[in-house]
């Protein structure tokens, strides 16, 4: 790859404390790729201009291979720029700094400690490839890249791949030494014939892993993803059982668990409906492992936003509606969701306050809080349309009060509904005539199309 390539050029006088700031990046060039391990030759061809090509490449095909996560997945593309502008000194020094600001910036939405550096599982992923490309040297700390990416996210195939080809080149190497070395990465690859619907093949595979190598964490999670693909529950069960033996604090392997319980219940649920004989201190049963095992996900990771989520979920269910605020408050005071993540947490929680609470007023409030996230989704229309409903149905029952107007108002406004809007504030203005808020509105409002303003 010509990007990897051009790493080890020879940086003139640079502040030093930039270069601290650099350092400190997830790139290439701070993952101790070493120049003598490539070939003279080669490097020599390679020129920073075609490395700057390459990565604003790089970066551009980001929007359209990850739409959904652009800036978490640029981060490594940002470092490695960074420290191209660096090596070219003077001639860029401003491109350098939007680099590093860029970076500084994602960092701190997320809450990183480091204003320069994420510990995000795709980091993981691009370091263990670019590592194992560098050659024999280079096997072991993939794998570990790999392993740490595993740990964020264990069902990821990309991540899963790495690492059973990580370790085959490793037992590769060792082949001499070791020559049935090579059985338990072999049997990893050819677990993914599952990604491709070969059922039955895929099978024989896992019960050949199964028995070669009963106690590997990865294995018992392939054969988890497997058989629940397969909708055998039980049987997933059993291996996820024997997973957490091994790994006692994994939340994905207790999570897993809980939906294995959850399924159950749903099917015990469907089939009472036929069967009035059917236990209902099996279903109560099933339903409090259920909650049990996601209460532990939690546990094992306190800040795991979608964890806290799917646990508030449960709760509702189970009519435990002061738990279930607890959990949201949880997540409320908390500052380390990213924009889309607030805007889910404030419409869910919006959806449980008029489902659950039956208050039209909290509802308002957080759905108004989702909507004013300037982050299009799918929330983000729901929450329109569910506001102006219950905005509406206040209206009509004669129960509206000035605030609910500048809302309706408001929302009007982001569907390009002028005259609408002017007449939703001209009746909060009425309810409360001495309202500054509401007169400013309403007069910016009536200047916009005289200035040329689009709302």
């Amino acid at each position: 790859m010509a990007l990897s390539l051009i790493f080890f050029a020879t940086s003139t006088e640079i502040p030093v404390l930039e270069l601290k700031v650099l350092q400190q990046l997830e790139c290439h060039f701070t993952w101790e790729l070493q120049k003598k391990h490539i070939d003279p030759d080669e490097l020599e061809e390679r020129t920073k201009e075609e490395a700057l090509e390459n990565l604003q490449k790089a970066e551009e095909a980001v929007p359209l291979e990850y739409p959904g996560d652009v800036e978490k997945r640029s981060l490594v593309t940002w470092g490695n720029c960074a420290w191209v502008h660096y090596h070219m000194a003077k001639l860029t020094e401003s491109l350098l700094q939007a680099y590093l600001k860029k970076v500084e910036s994602i960092c701190k939405q997320l809450g990183s400690e480091s204003p320069y550096k994420l510990e995000l599982p795709w980091i993981y992923c691009d370091k263990g490839w670019t590592l194992l490309k560098f050659g024999a040297r280079y096997y072991e700390k993939a794998k570990e890249s790999f392993e740490k990416a595993l740990e964020k996210e264990p069902e990821n195939p990309e991540f899963n791949s790495g690492y059973a080809i990580t370790v085959y080149h490793l037992e590769d190497d060792n082949f001499a030494k070791n020559p049935s070395g090579k059985e338990s990465s072999l049997e990893l690859l050819k677990l993914n014939l599952q990604e491709i619907d070969k059922m039955e093949e895929g099978e024989k595979w896992i019960k050949e892993a199964l028995q070669k190598h009963p106690n590997i964490p990865h294995v018992l999670r392939y054969a988890v993803k497997f058989y629940r693909k397969k909708r055998d529950v039980e049987t997933s069960l059993q291996y996820l059982k024997k997973a957490l033996s091994l790994t006692p604090n994994s939340a994905f392997l207790h999570h897993q668990i809980g939906l294995c319980y959850r399924a159950q219940y749903l099917v015990m649920k469907q089939e009472s409906r036929f069967d009035k004989c059917q236990a209902k201190d099996k279903m109560e049963e099933l339903k409090r492992l259920c909650i049990f095992h996601f209460e532990k996900k939690v546990e094992c990771k306190p800040n795991f936003f979608y964890a806290n989520l799917d646990l508030a979920k449960r709760y509702a269910e189970e009519g435990q509606l002061q738990k279930v605020d607890e959990t949201y408050q949880k997540l409320l005071t908390g500052n380390n969701q990213t924009p889309p993540e607030k805007q889910q947490l404030n419409f869910k929680y919006g959806r449980f306050q008029a489902s659950h609470r039956h208050s039209p007023s909290e509802a308002i409030k957080h759905f108004l809080a989702a909507l004013k996230i300037d982050f299009d989704s799918s929330e983000r229309d729901k929450c329109q349309c569910i506001l102006k409903r219950l905005l509406e149905n206040k209206i009509r029952k004669g129960e509206a009060n000035a605030e609910d107007f500048t809302i309706l108002g408001f929302i009007h406004q982001l569907n390009g509904e002028m005259e609408q809007a002017v007449e939703a504030y001209e009746e909060a203005l009425n309810i409360d005539p001495w309202n500054e808020e509401y007169s400013n509105a309403i007069l910016k409002l009536n200047l916009m199309p005289k200035l040329g303003i689009s709302p």
